[in-house]
């Protein structure tokens, strides 16, 4: 029975503190309850009307659990909380007290709610007091046939909300946390729940409760045992146990075992779909006896339900591990140990059972001490995504062990993406790695940026300047690929990521690159804890995309390091720029301690200045590294704009050009040619004595 109360009380703030004598008199109790800490203080007359000692109340509105049955607390609870949310200024509530000596009485409450300048109820104040004299027998009646359509429709509503919550559960365990929450089926008033599924000729138990009620022996247990779920399975119709007596009749292997439980009904139902029992559940009762028709069919209706959602559930879990698994099928097996670099790889499947993304990793060891890394994302979240990532990941391997340069390898591979007719693109970045000396190359096709971690634990962005995704650009002709060039020196990390690490909801890139930056500076020196604690983090965040990851580190170990470096800028017809560079060579290498081949560097880096400066029309950079590592080498480097690969020619007996490779093929201990971005690189090496 439910009173709104038309008018606010007039009580001052401070009350019950101070209360007020005309209360007393009346034999009103008073309470103060705090919404923010949970506290209610209540006077003496209060504990009187509820009839509890001070010392079994601690100012909590659940002490009064044994004074107020549950059916009353769940309608007056249901009725204060929408009082709370629609913004009464107050309440007004009759409901049953259960004395200590059995009997039932009628009580009335009445508070004042009040609310903050936001409009939040922050405490509220009333009265409590006894009405049972006020009610005559025929309100009584009326008030018990409102209650008990009152309980049949909250029956109904427990099926209807149990339903739409079970509409979301993804797993089987998404169903018991449906089953078990305090908006489930507990509302029914059941104390325990039990709830077991078939498997191979057996019932396995995948949920019981409360805490300390399972039954040894019974995890898993035979259909033709003596036991209520098994009882249902074999005959497919529910069974209602209406008395302690019955149970212990019925059961005899099982009741021994749940006396302490106190249960005075039980009831078991089949989980059925498509015909066949999928498992069964329990619910039993300390506060009832015997089941009505309503009850019965409430109890049916419900479970129904969860049969449906359970196989809906398990359905979307065997679907799931199907499309992990092919698309852990389509990902590296294992990852090549690389001389010279700590490589950490991860994957973070997302939420979304057989919608499977495309991403992918690769870790390919090239000729020369060289390496690629790969990272990319095909379009879409499907099993045909993951098909396509496949294709994908082994032609770009191929491309790159063929010795492609990394734009050609990104052109190719955009070339046959478009070719495979399949209307997905894909994002993609590659990075080329020469770990004798740092020299890293990036292409990027439509995928987020790269960051490089450095030995003082820093993070930056590595913009790359990039071309159109895989596919798309074989499509509008746009085949170039800009590369950007950089040194990753010892203790130096490339990081790699697809953007399910990068993207959150309500977030834009740039803010959730630097959100990455600082967990990456802010994350531990090893290359798989950092890996370890980044895809923690993917994990904590959920998601419906999938993250792949992959780090690089250099390391000194087993790699030349760069004991010294200096570069010279040498732009065409600029003689003074040709005269410092050769100074620069002469002093670098001598400071460097290999005056033996002096003469010998400083020739082959005129030789390849020059003939950068007249066969390309253009600049040239020349760099001069002093590497340490198991043995000691003087490099010099030579780039140019220019793609066109350097020939070697017969100078003839009297020719005064067409020597210049010949010098360096017979001098150098070892040289070659890279392909940098849009140009190239000829490199040399000179090893230089260790008495040096």
């Amino acid at each position: 029975m439910v009173d709104r109360g038309e008018s606010a009380l007039s009580l001052p703030d401070d009350w019950p503190a101070q209360p007020d004598p005309i209360l007393a008199l009346n034999r009103m109790g008073s309470f103060d309850w705090d919404l923010d800490t949970g506290l209610m203080r209540m006077d003496a007359l209060a504990h009187e009307i509820f009839d509890v000692l001070p010392e079994e109340y601690a100012d909590r509105p659940e002490n009064l659990a044994p004074r107020v049955p549950p059916d009353e607390a769940h309608r007056l609870d249901t009725h204060v909380s929408q009082s709370l949310k629609d913004g009464s200024e107050n309440y007004g509530a009759y409901f049953r007290v259960l004395r200590r000596d059995g009997t039932l009485r009628w009580t009335h409450t009445q508070g004042y709610i009040q609310r903050d300048a936001t409009g939040r109820p922050r405490r509220i104040i009333g009265i409590i007091r006894d009405a049972t004299r006020e009610l005559s027998e025929a309100q009584d009646r009326r008030e018990k046939a409102a209650l008990d359509i009152e309980a049949r429709r909250r029956q109904t509503n427990v099926v209807q909300i149990t339903t739409a919550a079970l509409a979301h559960a993804r797993t089987v365990q998404d169903v018991i946390d449906v089953l078990k929450n305090n908006q489930g089926v507990t509302h029914l008033g059941a104390t325990s729940l039990v709830m077991g599924l078939v498997e191979a000729g057996r019932i396995r138990l995948v949920a019981e409760g409360p805490k300390g009620s399972f039954v040894p022996g019974t995890l898993v247990t035979g259909i033709d045992e003596q036991y209520p779920m098994s009882e249902v399975v074999r005959t497919l119709t529910p069974r209602f146990i209406e008395s302690p007596e019955e149970f212990a009749e019925s059961y005899p292997l099982l009741w021994p075992h749940i006396t302490a439980l106190d249960i005075t009904s039980a009831a078991y139902l089949p989980l059925i779909a498509q015909a066949r029992p999928i498992g069964a559940m329990g619910l039993l009762y300390n506060d009832r006896r015997g089941f009505s028709a309503q009850d019965r069919n409430v109890l049916v209706a419900l479970g129904s339900s969860i049969a449906q959602s359970l196989q809906r559930a398990m359905f979307y879990e065997q679907e799931k591990d199907l499309a992990q698994g092919l698309q852990q099928a389509m990902l590296p097996r294992t990852i090549p140990r690389v001389p010279g670099a700590d490589v950490a790889v991860r994957y973070r499947s997302g939420s979304l059972g057989r919608e499977i993304g495309g991403d992918w990793y690769d870790v390919i060891p090239l000729p020369g001490g060289r390496v690629g890394a790969v990272i990319g994302d095909v379009q879409g979240h499907d099993t045909h995504a993951a098909a396509v990532m496949g294709q994908l990941r082994i032609v770009l391997r191929a491309y790159a062990a063929e010795g492609h340069t990394p734009a050609t390898v990104m052109a190719r591979a955009s070339v046959f993406l478009h070719e495979l007719d399949t209307e997905r693109f894909a994002t993609c970045l590659y990075a080329e790695a020469a770990l004798d000396t740092g020299v890293v190359q990036v292409v990027r096709a439509g995928h987020i940026d790269p960051l490089v971690r450095d030995t003082d634990g820093g993070c930056h962005r590595l913009a790359v300047a990039g071309g159109l995704p895989l596919g798309l650009s074989a499509e509008f002709g746009r085949l170039e690929y800009p590369v950007e060039t950089l040194e990753l020196d010892p203790g130096q990390t490339l990081l790699l990521c697809t953007d399910g690490l990068v993207e959150q909801p309500g977030i834009d890139l740039d803010d959730g690159m630097r959100t990455l930056r600082a967990l990456v500076a802010a994350g531990p020196d090893d290359v798989r804890d950092l890996a370890d604690r980044l895809i923690d983090v993917a994990e904590e965040r959920g998601g419906e995309d999938d993250v792949a990851l992959l780090l690089l580190r250099r390391v000194g170990r087993d790699a030349r390091r760069s004991g010294g470096r200096v570069q010279q800028h040498v732009g065409p017809g600029d003689p003074e720029a040709l005269t410092e560079a050769r100074h620069m060579v002469r002093a670098a290498v001598r400071a460097w301690g290999a005056r033996e081949r002096a003469d010998e560097i400083e020739l082959i880096a005129d030789e390849l200045i020059t003939n950068a400066l007249m066969h390309t029309e253009g600049a040239a950079v020349v760099t001069l590294r002093a590497l340490t590592g198991p043995d000691r080498r003087i490099r010099v480097e030579v780039e140019d704009a220019s793609s066109a690969l350097p020939r070697r020619r017969e100078a003839g007996e009297s020719g005064v050009s067409g020597r210049g490779l010949l010098l360096v093929d017979r001098l150098a201990d070892v040289w070659g040619v890279e392909a940098r971005g849009g140009g190239k690189c000829v490199w040399c090496e000179f090893l230089v004595p260790e008495g040096e």
